[in-house]
């Protein structure tokens, strides 16, 4: 294997573990740790910790691939609901013309992201148990790392080939649980099945070392504590089928952080302190790349640069009258935008500083976890509960057993609750589903003529848009187990692990 291979970057090289304070929010990075004092103590295997943690959120690749939510977005702009448009960024994973090419820059900037923090795991579990200091900070961390690790290993088998319900046996990724070197050699590709029991491993690992650690205040939501790993393993679960087991790691994921009020949902998805964010990435002026996630995101506030997550107008039409978040809607009049519907879910916390705190798990998303779980083992009633649980907290109307299929609706509400926040593609995936998009046409085929208010009070006559996209690069339509929706391996790791496809 040779040195430039991306997962072999070296445990003490600058851009990755140049080190953070025990809170890298608080204070700037200070200088490098010298490598033989890396792991002696547990103060200095924190740092790795926060470094790595810092290294995975705050990493700029290009203005496009700002940090691991980068990931999130893309799986988004690959789906149903987000209309992309023609500004930079996402248009490309959008049209699927860009994650499908191992050459291009996204494909390798999230490929090196995970193994690199796969890589700092490892090295973290294999010596932190020798460092001197408090056993039960040495065991925290060793179980945060774990995590990250399980957390890796699960974005991989999300993206990286079908769910195993399609073919458990097909090859997906390479695992790596020892630190490699420069002279590593490239391990070959395991099945989806054998990625999906490493990450739950890891998890389970992770899960009675970080029992009863508390992170304190809202500012140290990104730090893994048990309600992260138990939100993490009911994910697991549910991608992998086991729904006693993804409705129970949900109960417990959401404990203690309630359904946020509906005046909180409008306003803007950019402050940790939320009472629904269980997990989150707090930003502030000094710490704060990850912020430049919302110029495509906030479709808004006119510091946003790119604003290219519109939604799509056949969207709109899933909510009901009454609901929250149709409060969110707008079509849009500025000249480079007329006629684009716009969702108003992800604002910049700060206009004057351009930042905002990037959500990483909700408890809405536990509570959906749970009415799925239920009604896809069979109890329907218990499905109905949690969903209605949800849909009260909007102020939807209530689902009614009988009047609709239940597990369509549950499926729409976990598109219409977590819109933006990088489920779509991994959605349909897990389901062995397709993307399904449609031109927003008038009822003869032709334009959709919208009347949109302007500032005098007057309203102009506007086409609207919707999709960009209705099939894949080649002219066939969307289906199922299409290579389009799969993330490629990048070259430089074809070239350079030999193992690979073995």
């Amino acid at each position: 294997m040779k040195k430039n291979r991306y997962i072999l970057t070296a445990i003490l090289s600058v851009g990755l573990l140049a080190s953070c304070s025990k809170s890298f929010l608080d204070q700037q990075p200070t200088n490098q740790v010298p490598e033989d004092q890396v792991f002696t103590t547990a103060d200095n295997v924190e740092t790795v910790i926060n470094g790595t943690w810092a290294y995975a959120m705050e990493t700029f690749f290009t203005y496009s691939v700002p940090g691991f939510t980068s990931i999130l977005r893309a799986s988004d702009a690959m789906g149903d609901d987000v209309a992309v448009t023609t500004k930079y960024g996402l248009r490309d994973a959008y049209t699927f013309v860009e994650m499908v090419d191992n050459t291009k820059n996204r494909v390798s900037a999230y490929w090196t992201i995970l193994y690199k923090v796969i890589d700092n795991a490892n090295s973290i579990i294999a010596n932190v148990d020798k460092a001197t200091g408090d056993d039960a900070q040495k065991a925290r961390l060793k179980g945060q790392a774990y995590a990250l690790r399980g957390w890796c290993y699960l974005t991989l088998a999300s993206f990286y080939q079908f769910n195993p319900i399609v073919d458990p046996n097909a090859k997906a990724v390479p695992i790596y649980l020892t630190p490699t070197t420069p002279t590593t050699k490239g391990n070959p590709r395991a099945t989806i099945k054998q990625v999906y029991d490493q990450a739950i491993a890891d998890l389970l690992a992770a899960e009675p070392l970080v029992t009863g650690y508390n992170r304190g205040d809202a500012s140290k939501k990104y730090k893994i504590d048990l309600n992260v790993v138990e939100g993490l393993l009911a994910r697991a679960y549910l991608q992998t089928q086991q729904w006693t087991l993804a409705q129970q790691k949900a109960a417990a994921a959401r404990n203690g952080y309630p359904l946020m009020a509906g005046a909180d949902y409008l306003k803007g998805f950019s402050d940790v302190s939320n009472v629904e964010w269980i997990w989150g990435h707090p930003q502030t002026p000094n710490q704060s790349n990850a912020s430049y996630n919302f110029h495509f995101l906030d479709v808004s506030d006119p510091g946003s640069y790119y604003y290219s997550f519109m939604a799509d107008p056949f969207f709109k039409n899933y909510f009901d009258n009454g609901d929250v978040r149709t409060q969110l809607f707008d079509w849009d009049t500025l000249p480079s935008q007329e006629g684009y519907l716009r969702y108003k879910k992800f604002r910049f916390r700060d206009q004057t500083a351009l930042i905002g705190d990037l959500v990483l798990m909700r408890t809405a998303e536990m509570v959906l976890i749970q009415a799925e779980a239920y009604a896809r083992s069979g109890d329907a009633g218990n499905a109905a509960l949690k969903l209605n649980e949800l849909r009260s907290a909007r102020g939807a109307y209530q689902y009614v057993q009988n009047t609709g299929s239940l597990i369509d609706t549950i499926m729409i509400e976990r598109r219409k609750e977590l819109w933006g926040e990088g489920f779509s593609l991994s959605d349909i995936l897990r389901t062995n589903g397709t993307v399904v998009r449609k031109a927003f046409t008038s009822y003869t085929g032709g334009d959709s003529i919208i009347q949109v208010p302007r500032a005098d009070g007057t309203f102009k006559a506007v086409k609207a848009k919707g999709h960009r996209t209705l099939r894949f690069p080649d002219g066939t339509v969307f289906t199922p187990q299409s290579k389009y929706y799969l993330f490629a391996i990048p070259l430089s790791e074809v070239q350079n692990n030999p193992s690979l496809n073995n």
